[in-house]
């Protein structure tokens, strides 16, 4: 457990953000962490986004509630693979979400009731906007690194796009430059799950006291199927039985759908459904090389950073594949890209776990981004020194402790 503690902080905006869908969001509330110290020249920052179901608590925990540990803590913290006793790292809960941040459940001040379904429709690239007024009123010009997995590395991959000069580093992990068809429908049938449920009232179930609670179940089982692999689930649970023997009933059989009910009680418990709706459209939305015909190398040629890309051999959800879409892409477009593809056994949600191989990755990359900071001379404007190994229009793979490729 993290020995480290942590006071969330908020952050109120008056001026309206203008969404990608034409609407506009006025008086919102940003909720953000931050571990560690900012240096003097404010050039060690470093954003981390989040994923799906996380938030602004990305490390350390809370004085009243010790249990209460950072989504990422096992990445970032002192002497971690992202050392805030370097970096000065932030986690921004983005606008929708139910932890802090504006959302669906706050009080809309036009009608002095919850925006419910009112909420608009935000995008990975509003994220990024807000978030970067958020990192402005801090007077924070430039991250050293932007950094985030699976939906998190969309939000990396747009600040590339939208921010070029304000970020040195751009850490994509288990992500992908768009959402293929099937995990389009996966979505979709976790939304029909919320949307159908009849304690839904269209969106506006606050106002009759209730949470749909069925809906929320079912959408957080099918997603969290779709983080596993399979060889994870056989080896966790195969077609173990939970009391042995077969009931004959439309129950609880096997051990594998006892913890799916578990995540499902325990997610509707916690999360909000209007968030759910609006979080899994942002995914749904991402895909940047859209208005460049499909060319992601034209929609890349934007960028500035230099990449670090990793991928798990075993998530289907986002897979190997698309993170080699976007290395082709980066190499080229000329930019400097190091790639390392894990043979991790835990399908998608091996960005989140423990694996030495994985956070040895990160720790050496944030190890050469820290030497650029802290060499002679002034670093280029992708945070290398003037010997860089990696030449630009290159991939580089990294290698383990071992040595070898992963």
């Amino acid at each position: 457990m993290s020995q480290v503690t942590v006071t969330p902080q908020s952050m109120h905006f008056a001026t309206p953000l203008k969404l990608q869908s034409g609407a506009s969001l006025s008086d919102y509330t940003l909720v953000y962490e931050t571990y560690g110290t900012l240096n003097a020249d404010k050039s060690n920052a470093v954003l981390v986004c989040h994923a799906l179901n996380a938030s602004h608590h990305v490390a350390g925990n809370y004085a009243d509630d010790q249990k209460n540990v950072g989504w990422w803590d096992n990445m970032v913290g002192p002497g971690k693979s992202v050392d805030t006793d370097k970096f000065f790292v932030m986690g921004v809960n983005n606008l929708g979400s139910c932890f802090g941040s504006t959302g669906p459940m706050h009080i809309d001040a036009t009608t002095g009731n919850p925006y419910g379904a009112n909420f608009p429709v935000v995008t990975v690239e509003d994220w990024v906007q807000a978030q970067a007024r958020l990192a402005d009123a801090l007077g924070i010009t430039q991250f050293a690194a932007v950094m985030g997995g699976s939906l998190g590395g969309m939000q990396a991959l747009a600040w590339s796009l939208l921010y070029p000069m304000r970020l040195r580093h751009c850490v994509v992990i288990a992500s992908t430059p768009k959402l293929s068809a099937q995990n389009i429908a996966f979505n979709d049938v976790a939304r029909q799950a919320i949307l159908t449920d009849p304690d839904f009232h269209g969106g506006d179930f606050y106002a009759h006291g209730v949470v749909p609670k069925n809906g929320l179940r079912v959408a957080r089982m099918i997603g969290h199927i779709t983080y596993l692999s399979d060889d994870d689930m056989a080896e966790k649970f195969g077609r173990d039985l939970r009391s042995g023997s077969y009931q004959f009933g439309f129950g609880v059989d096997f051990e594998i759908e006892s913890y799916l009910r578990y995540q499902g009680d325990k997610f509707s418990q916690y999360f909000d459904a209007n968030t759910y709706l609006l979080i899994t459209k942002a995914l749904d939305y991402f895909d940047p090389a859209a208005e460049c015909g499909g060319d992601l190398t034209v929609a890349l040629a934007k960028t500035r950073a230099e990449f670090l890309v990793i991928s798990f051999m075993t998530d289907w959800r986002f897979s190997p594949e698309r993170s080699r879409d976007i290395v082709k892409a980066l190499v080229n477009n000329r930019r400097r890209v190091s790639y390392a593809e894990i043979d991790a056994p835990h399908g998608h949600d091996a960005f989140l776990l423990e694996d030495a191989r994985y956070q040895n990755v990160v720790r050496e990359y944030y190890n050469r981004i820290w030497k650029a900071i802290n060499a002679t001379g002034k670093p280029d404007a992708h945070g290398n020194l003037p010997n860089h190994s990696t030449p630009p229009g290159s991939a580089e793979a990294i290698p383990d402790s071992a040595g070898e490729n992963v």
